[in-house]
C-alpha cells in the first residue's frame, strides 16, 4: 500500500513501537489526588487549560479565577460554580490573603504581565504553570527561575510543542539512534496569513512596547523545540527579519486613503479584510474584538467601525516583523535554520526535516517519515492521540501539558514536566540572543 505525502508516493509501514503514552496508561494519572488550581487570566489560554478540570474532575478543580475584565472572569467562574468570594479582579488580593486557597496557579495574563504575579505566587507557596513566554526580559526570566528555586515549587512553562506526540516521537527516534548523529535541522513555522493579520498586525502582539518582539511572542515555542531535540550548546547565532509587507508602502492603490476595512472598496477581495475575517470566515475570533461584551454581530460591527481590529493592515501602528529566519551552529558543528513566515495558508502546522549521519526524519505536522541510509528502508510513524478530550489544540498537546503538570503537582515531582525552569531559561536566552543579532546585524558567538 502507498500513501501520498507532500506530493510524494511512499510505501507505508505504520510503526507502532515507541508510542508516546496516551490512552493505554491514563490510569497512572488517577492517583486519588485532586489539585486545586487558581486561574489568573481568563482569556483564551486560561479557558483552554481550564477544560482539563471539566474533563478530569477527579484530578483537577478550579477554585478561583482572576481577570481585570469582569465579563471574562464572571464567564469562567460561572462554568465552574466559583463562589463570589473566589472571583478576583486583582491577583494581589489572593497572595495577600492569609489563606492559601490553592495548590497551584495558572498565569495566563498578557506576556508582559507574567513576572510579578509569578514571583508573588511562588513566594506564597503556589506551584506555577506559566503561559509562554516565561517573561519578556532576560532579567525577569532569571528572577522567576530564582523565585521557583528559592521556594522549592514547581515551575512549568507552557511550551506545548514539547508535549505534542509527533514531537515526542521525533525525540524518541533521535535518542534511540535512528538517524545517527544529528547534523542539520530545518524547521518552518507557517503562522498563517489571516492569523498574522489578526494577532500581530491588529491584535495584542502587534507592538513590542505593549507585548514583546515577534520571535519571543510567536516562536519561542520553536526555538525551545529545537533546543529540546538537539540537547547541545548553541555556539553561534544570527537572524534576519523585518516588517516586510504590512506597512503603507504595500497598500493597494485602489484602496485610496481609506483606513478602515468596512469603508474600503476592496473589503470583499482583500485577503486581510476585517469584514471577511470576522464577519464571514472566522467567527471564533470575534470574542477578542469585544472582550467585555457578548460577541454579537452588532457589537462586532461597532468594534470594526471604531477599534483596532477594523483598521487596514497597511495603515496600522504595528512594529513587529512579519517574517524572520534564525541560523544556529552548535558545539559539534551541527547546524539549524528556523523560518517564521506569516504568508501561509496553513496556520502553525510546523514542518521539520532533521538530517543525521545515518538517516533523516521529516514531519509535516501529521506524519513522520524515517529514511534509513544503512538499510535503504523507509518507515512512516503516525503517533496515537488521546481520544476522549476536547483539548485538541496543538495536536492534543494542550491536554498532555495539563496532564503532566497536574500529576507533577499531585506527586510533588517536577520530573513529570517537560518544560521546567532551567531548560526554558536556556531556550529563552537563545531567543533573546537571536533578536539581538537581528537588530545589530551581527553573528554572536557564545
Amino acid at each position: 500500500m502507498s500513501i501520498n505525502i507532500d506530493g510524494r508516493n511512499t510505501s507505508e509501514t505504520i510503526v507502532e513501537k515507541n508510542k508516546p503514552s496516551v490512552e493505554d496508561d491514563e490510569s497512572k494519572y488517577n492517583n486519588n489526588k485532586v489539585v486545586r488550581l487558581v486561574i489568573v487570566g481568563c482569556g483564551n489560554r486560561g479557558y483552554v487549560y481550564s477544560l482539563y478540570a471539566k474533563e478530569r474532575p477527579n484530578r483537577l478543580k478550579i477554585v478561583a479565577v482572576c481577570d481585570v475584565i469582569k465579563y471574562r472572569r464572571d464567564k469562567l467562574a460561572a462554568s465552574f460554580d466559583i463562589p463570589p468570594e473566589r472571583i478576583y479582579e486583582d491577583w494581589n488580593d489572593i497572595v495577600k490573603s492569609k489563606e492559601k486557597i490553592g495548590d497551584a496557579v495558572l498565569i495566563a495574563t498578557p506576556d508582559q504581565l507574567h513576572c510579578e504575579p509569578s514571583i508573588a505566587f511562588a513566594n506564597a507557596g503556589y506551584h506555577l504553570l506559566v503561559e509562554k513566554p516565561m517573561a519578556v526580559t532576560q532579567q525577569d526570566c532569571k528572577r522567576m527561575v530564582k523565585a521557583a528555586k528559592d521556594n522549592n515549587i514547581i515551575l512549568s512553562v507552557c511550551h506545548v510543542l514539547r508535549y505534542t506526540p509527533y514531537n515526542l516521537k521525533i525525540k524518541s527516534l533521535i535518542d534511540a539512534g535512528y538517524i545517527g548523529r544529528i547534523l542539520n535541522i530545518q524547521h518552518l513555522e507557517p503562522v498563517g496569513y489571516y492569523h498574522t493579520a489578526h494577532s500581530y498586525v491588529r491584535g495584542n502582539w502587534n507592538r513590542k512596547d505593549k507585548s514583546t518582539f515577534m520571535l519571543m511572542a510567536k516562536s519561542c515555542h520553536d526555538i525551545d523545540l529545537i533546543h529540546f531535540w538537539m540537547q547541545k550548546k548553541c555556539t553561534k547565532i544570527s537572524s534576519f527579519g523585518s516588517q516586510s509587507y504590512f506597512n503603507k508602502l504595500n497598500k493597494p492603490k485602489e484602496a485610496g486613503d481609506v483606513k478602515r476595512c468596512l469603508e474600503c472598496p476592496l473589503q470583499n477581495t482583500c485577503p486581510y479584510s476585517a469584514k471577511t475575517i470576522y464577519l464571514q470566515h472566522y467567527p471564533y475570533k470575534r470574542e477578542v474584538l469585544v472582550p467585555g461584551q457578548d460577541p454579537t454581530i452588532e457589537n462586532v460591527k461597532i468594534a470594526l467601525q471604531n477599534g483596532p481590529y477594523g483598521r487596514c493592515v497597511y495603515e496600522h501602528d504595528n512594529d513587529v516583523v512579519d517574517q524572520q529566519v534564525v541560523n544556529m551552529e552548535f558545539e559539534g558543528g551541527e547546524l539549524c535554520s528556523f523560518s517564521m513566515v506569516s504568508f501561509t495558508e496553513e496556520i502553525c502546522v510546523r514542518k521539520t526535516k532533521i538530517f543525521g549521519s545515518h538517516g533523516q526524519l521529516e514531519c509535516n505536522g501529521h506524519t513522520i517519515i524515517w529514511d534509513d541510509f544503512k538499510m535503504g528502508d523507509k518507515e512512516i510513524f503516525k503517533p496515537e492521540l488521546v481520544k476522549d478530550t476536547k483539548m485538541t489544540g496543538h495536536n492534543c498537546a494542550d491536554y498532555y501539558l495539563m496532564r503532566s503538570f497536574v500529576y507533577a503537582v499531585s506527586e510533588n515531582d517536577p520530573t513529570q514536566i517537560l518544560s521546567g525552569p532551567d531548560d526554558t531559561l536556556q531556550s529563552h536566552n537563545l531567543v533573546f540572543q537571536a533578536e539581538k543579532a537581528r537588530l545589530e546585524n551581527k553573528v554572536y558567538t557564545f
